[in-house]
């Protein structure tokens, strides 16, 4: 029997890859994210792996949202096997004292509750064999200049990641953290607020991860026996080996 995945945030970056990474091993996929027409079309191309697909267009912020696209789900789709907790942001690199405090909201409510909302949604629908991914980052392990609120949410989903392994181990329930250094997405150009020029700059002069990096990794973790649980990745580039150390040719 195949089992069933859902990643939130799949609409671009390191969801949707990491939503073919299981398709291509033969897993089904619910995806989720807030772009409807980017979902659809993400949505179509996983289905080329002869997996079925499900579209969940919600925000993860709107707790409403959230339970009602889970307790909604087709009866087919009810049994999880696999949640990966990917919707996340950051914004901005400015001070504390010259911070924008929409920004902080959006980061605090995407970062941390919105993978708490999903969460406890979610893990109803899973029996012993489940495994819940976060999707963390070298940000939640440690602080650089100007990160200080986005830093703050993925300490969160450090320290949130510890307290459900604790509290699921019981349940059979496997918690993983991935926690990854710089990588090349979509994520810089998010942060920079559509600034191509600056995002494209953070990665110059040496080679970043890609979301196919992050999508092998999540899988691998996945994909281990039931018994065995990798409770924190941390994944760098080469050339970045701590979070504000970066060698660039």
């Amino acid at each position: 029997m195949k089992k069933t995945v859902l990643v939130t945030g799949a609409s671009s970056g390191f969801g949707e890859a990491i939503g073919h990474e299981f398709a291509k091993h033969d897993c089904n996929i619910i995806i989720t994210g807030r772009r409807l027409e980017k979902l659809k079309q993400v949505g179509q191309d996983i289905k080329r792996h002869g997996v079925e697909v499900l579209e969940l267009n919600f925000d993860v912020r709107n707790q409403n949202e959230v339970l009602k696209a889970i307790t909604e789900l087709p009866e087919k789709w009810k049994s999880i096997d696999v949640l990966v907790n990917n919707a996340g942001l950051a914004l901005s690199k400015s001070s504390i004292q010259n911070g924008v405090i929409e920004d902080w909201n959006q980061m605090i409510d995407t970062n941390v509750k919105g993978l708490l909302y999903t969460t406890k949604a979610v893990v109803p629908l899973m029996s012993s064999g489940g495994h819940v991914i976060n999707i963390g980052s070298i940000a939640g392990k440690e602080v650089y200049q100007g990160g200080n609120v986005y830093c703050a949410s993925k300490h969160a989903v450090d320290a949130l990641t510890k307290a459900m392994r604790l509290e699921l181990a019981a349940e059979g329930i496997r918690v993983t953290q991935i926690a990854p250094g710089a990588a090349e997405t979509e994520f810089s150009l998010v942060r920079f607020k559509g600034n191509e020029d600056i995002a494209k700059a953070v990665y110059d002069g040496f080679e970043p991860l890609s979301a196919k990096d992050i999508a092998e990794t999540v899988y691998f973790a996945a994909s281990r026996p039931a018994h065995v649980c990798l409770n924190d990745i941390v994944i760098m580039p080469t050339a970045q080996p701590n979070s504000t150390t970066l060698f660039r040719k």
